[in-house]
């Protein structure tokens, strides 16, 4: 069988990385891209799997080529698809072709409009710890691993990230609905990717859909404080054996969070009611697994947290600076009540950033209402240019304070505005929770983190 696989749209997060598994198994790949940003492509030119040039050449594209893998951002005329299809070659997306390398397997795909990435992190860490030898796909980057996809001949498990945002131009449909899961964990439901699904109930319905694709004789593993994913999970049609799991017994002592085990205390490193959900959903994962309660709490006890999610950047003895990937509303509220039950004594000023299509949309914007309410002092920040290019209207800034239902919420659109507003009435000892998907107008953090401390 030939190894030759092209990547059209190379630079994605998840493309980048798969192309760099199937290169380290002994593949052949080429990639292409018309734009590509760090950190892929440093990655991809160290492995000498960057493209000589930026944009799309159909002569890339032959009959030796075993699959062509699609990304989301190449759009169905792209010139090297419609080549693809000329010759015959099987085009996949991402997902698709990950089932193709895994449907013989173990699958647990982890789904959820937040939490998703954390659980798969958190799962991938104990079975690491545990020996076990698997496959996986996580949208974050993880330390003590350079790559976030592998494939392997003689694993027999694969632990995937679910996304619920399409697969590619060709598939469509929402990425977990591809992976067909073993084993699948839903974490909680709150209306993302307004873009696509212009309804609250067209989302709900993904993940319906997504129970629907579990394996005969699979396993439903799901957080049943949340009350819409309790609603689906529980529905008498629902086949699946289904595992629910809430909060687990723990306490917080001088800012350290302590899960309470039958086997003992076990310090944390990671903190917050949803991330103990979170770890009680990876619990019953990796029981399922095979991986008793002693060796989970064990080595769950190390984990740091995946990038991003409430990483500590900066701090000394009276203050501390966290950034957070929260952008929605429903992981807005639980970050900033994560920190605000962490650190009860502080001041607590959080800074989120509006950025993503949804957030900017004004008709989401009043689904943040109350999602600041845990701070002392709240900032919403938002690039102008970033409106722009997502080419929407412009939002006045009277109308963003009144969609998060707080009157002394400072609203500001220049950078340079951010790094005073979080030193302005700053108390002794305080908190700042920096939340986005984006990165502030261009702003460096480490500079925002020193000037909070100084």
């Amino acid at each position: 069988m030939s190894k030759n696989v092209h990547f059209i749209a190379i630079g994605g997060s998840a493309m980048h990385n798969l192309a760099i598994a199937l290169h380290q198994q002994g593949f052949e790949v080429t990639g292409s891209d018309d734009e590509i940003f760090e950190p892929s492509r440093s990655r991809l030119d160290r492995l000498g799997l960057l493209p000589d040039k930026l944009g799309w050449e159909p002569f890339r594209i032959h009959k030796d080529l075993s699959a062509v893998i699609l990304g989301m951002h190449a759009r169905l005329d792209n010139p090297e698809l419609k080549r693809a299809q000329e010759l015959g070659v099987p085009v996949f997306s991402y997902p698709s072709y990950f089932y193709e390398r895994t449907k013989n397997k173990t699958r647990v795909v982890i789904g959820g409009s937040h939490g998703k990435t954390t659980i798969t992190s958190m799962i991938v860490h104990v079975l690491r710890h545990a020996g076990v030898d698997f496959d996986y796909l996580v949208g974050a980057q993880l330390e003590g691993f350079d790559c976030m996809v592998k494939l392997s001949a003689n694993s027999q498990v694969a632990i995937v990230e679910g996304d619920e945002y399409l697969a590619s131009a060709l598939d469509p449909v929402p990425k977990f609905h591809l992976y067909k899961p073993d084993i699948a964990l839903i974490s909680g439901i709150a209306w993302d990717h307004i873009n696509v699904f212009k309804t609250f109930e067209s989302y709900v319905e993904q993940f319906r859909l997504f129970i629907e694709a579990i394996e005969p004789g699979g396993k439903l593993v799901y957080c049943k404080e949340d009350p819409e994913v309790k609603r689906l999970s529980e529905d008498p049609e629902v086949t699946s054996k289904r595992i629910p799991y809430g909060l687990p017994k723990h306490r917080i002592e001088n800012g350290v969070t302590i899960l309470e085990t039958e086997t003992g205390d076990r310090p944390l490193k990671v903190f917050g009611q949803h991330n103990l959900q979170n770890l009680e959903g990876a619990r019953h994962v990796c029981h399922l697994l095979g991986i008793g309660d002693a060796e989970f709490n064990a080595a769950i006890a190390s984990f740091t947290g995946a990038a991003k999610r409430l990483e500590r950047i900066g701090g000394n003895e009276q203050h501390t600076i966290f950034k957070d990937f929260a952008h929605s509303p429903s992981k807005l509220k639980a970050t900033t009540q994560a920190v605000r039950e962490q650190f009860p004594d502080r001041q607590l000023v959080a800074c989120m950033e509006l950025h993503t299509f949804s957030s900017l949309s004004e008709n989401f914007l009043d689904q943040y209402a109350g999602c600041m309410d845990a701070a002392d002092r709240a900032i919403v920040f938002y690039d102008p240019h970033a409106v722009q290019l997502k080419r929407l209207p412009p939002i006045p800034p009277e109308r963003i304070q009144r969609a998060f239902a707080r009157p002394d919420l400072l609203v500001l659109n220049d950078p340079i505005a951010v790094l005073g507003a979080i030193r302005e009435e700053r108390k002794e000892e305080a908190v700042l929770l920096l939340m986005s998907s984006g990165n502030f107008g261009g702003l460096d953090l480490q500079a925002v983190s020193e000037s909070f401390m100084a």
